[in-house]
């Protein structure tokens, strides 16, 4: 986390005085800068690298880095305004309009400015990745013999079979394909089972990914609620009933962004439910290693109960890793294999292998699971250091549930909050969190804001967030209209 801040420190400084230098002006050695500015040759290794591919400085081994020539202007933009009218005729006789809207997806990417808390971010902060050993595991991994070769479209088989271990059941790894992470799983997975225009079953709130994949692949998502059981059986029989769909989406394990977990007994009710209306459960077990210390041993997925070929399984390592580890896995049985197979080929032929490879070497290294029992203590401490703080400092926000997994509070403020103006108020507290309005596909039933306590550096971040909310909202903390 350091060493990226000097780099970017150092890039500065250098960037800043390249005009000493005439064009083909040769800059100091690298162990000139080592000595000048008290870093590591490394960090300076990188600084260079970053001008260079900016265009600023070129490098020629042996000889040293020179200021490179500027470039040329770049041309006057066009008139693009015609693009407007092109896009909207392309859609005009669709069902449902193929636009994209990845506001609530860019809400969970976006960097927060300088000197904001990040409560709204859906990955662990570098202090919680197993970057050591993600980095001996990609060095590793470059070393196997073909490592650079091309993969079979499917995935590498050992790799296959270990998904295939770990969904259980009688998941086999000729049932596995892999993908370049979830997101990427679920849009194969939807636009296998649902035409454009089909109905697609998902809870009711759900992660704003999903609904973004379903708009954009021309899908008409229907709501059916979820309480701290997991998704309601009845509702979703009367929306098989109401609708026709045959896809369910669903998250039965630490569900995003309510944290629930479908209750026993109606896990083999909506497996039964589907399956009566011929219909594909697509189970995202996103949180399958991000259960909280006191979890206890968490369910088996639905796909290790499903006899049928029901349920298409679609798991990632990203969010228990890395944002930039996309690896994951679509698991299904029968004829939809095929299918998803296709639609993987045609969309990005496979995963590089590399990152499969390292991938493997991660999850087979003694390091693997001296990783996830330091995050399930970790995200256990931060759930209740911010549950806490918000019991304390803001009463006026009701916590319905604490979860025993992922990393995520569902809060809501009370009377007539709006999200959106709590999020407002947040941020110019220097506090970004997540609106509850893009988890639902549509009118939600009254306003919500997800807290995320991955993505800081600690738990005293978490507490000074929940100071400043403190001191930034109206009296209660409840965002309430005056």
């Amino acid at each position: 986390m350091y060493e990226r801040s000097s780099v970017a420190e150092l890039a500065d400084s250098l960037r800043s005085e390249l005009n000493r230098y005439s064009v083909g002006g040769k800059l100091p050695s690298s162990r000139a800068l080592v000595e000048r500015y008290r870093v590591s040759p490394v960090t300076v290794s990188r600084a260079l690298a970053q001008l260079a591919a900016e265009g600023l400085v070129v490098t020629r081994p042996g000889s040293g880095v020179f200021r490179a020539r500027p470039r040329t202007a770049v041309p006057a933009a066009g008139d693009t305004s015609w693009q407007e009218v092109a896009l909207s005729a392309e859609g005009a006789g669709e069902i449902v309009p193929r636009s994209v809207d990845a506001g609530g997806v860019l809400v969970s990417l976006a960097m927060p400015p300088a000197g904001v808390i990040e409560l709204n971010g859906g990955y662990l902060h570098p202090s919680l990745q197993p970057e050591r050993a993600m980095a001996a595991a990609l060095a590793r991994a470059g070393r196997r013999p073909g490592a650079w070769g091309r993969p079979p479209v499917e995935g590498l088989p050992e790799l296959r079979d270990w998904f295939a271990r770990e969904i259980g059941g009688a998941v086999v790894a000729a049932d596995v394909l892999i993908t370049a992470g979830g997101q990427s799983a679920l849009a194969a997975a939807l636009r296998a089972l649902a035409p454009p225009g089909a109905p697609i079953l998902v809870e009711s709130p759900t992660y704003p990914g999903l609904l973004a994949i379903a708009r954009a692949s021309g899908c008409r998502p229907v709501p059916v609620p979820v309480d701290a059981d997991g998704v309601r059986p009845e509702l979703l029989a009367a929306a098989f009933e109401a609708t026709g769909a045959r896809v369910f989406v669903c998250q039965p394990l630490f569900q995003n962004p309510t944290g629930s977990v479908l209750a026993p007994e109606r896990r083999g009710e909506v497996l039964r439910i589907a399956r009566a209306a011929g219909a594909f459960v697509v189970e995202d077990d996103y949180a399958r290693y991000l259960a909280h210390e006191d979890a206890g041993a968490p369910p088996a997925t639905l796909a290790a109960e499903d006899a049928d070929g029901v349920v298409v399984h679609v798991r990632s390592l990203t969010k228990p890793t890395s944002p930039s580890l996309r690896v994951g896995a679509i698991a299904a049985r029968g004829p939809v294999v095929d299918r998803l197979r296709a639609i993987q080929v045609v969309d990005s032929f496979f995963v590089a292998r590399p990152l499969q490879e390292a991938a493997l070497e991660l999850v087979g290294a003694p390091a693997w699971p001296r990783h996830l029992r330091s995050v399930a203590a970790e995200l256990r401490h931060r759930r209740d250091v911010l549950a806490g703080a918000l019991r304390r400092e803001l009463p006026g926000l009701t916590l319905p549930h604490l979860p025993s997994g992922g990393y995520q509070l569902w809060v809501r403020p009370t009377g007539t909050g709006d999200d959106t103006a709590f999020a407002a108020e947040a941020l110019r507290a220097g506090v970004a969190v997540s609106p509850g309005r893009p988890y639902f596909c549509a009118e939600p039933p009254g306003p919500h804001v997800r807290l995320s306590f991955a993505g800081v550096s600690g738990p005293g971040e978490l507490v000074e967030a929940v100071r400043r909310l403190r001191a930034a909202l109206p009296p209660g903390g409840a965002g309430q209209d005056a």
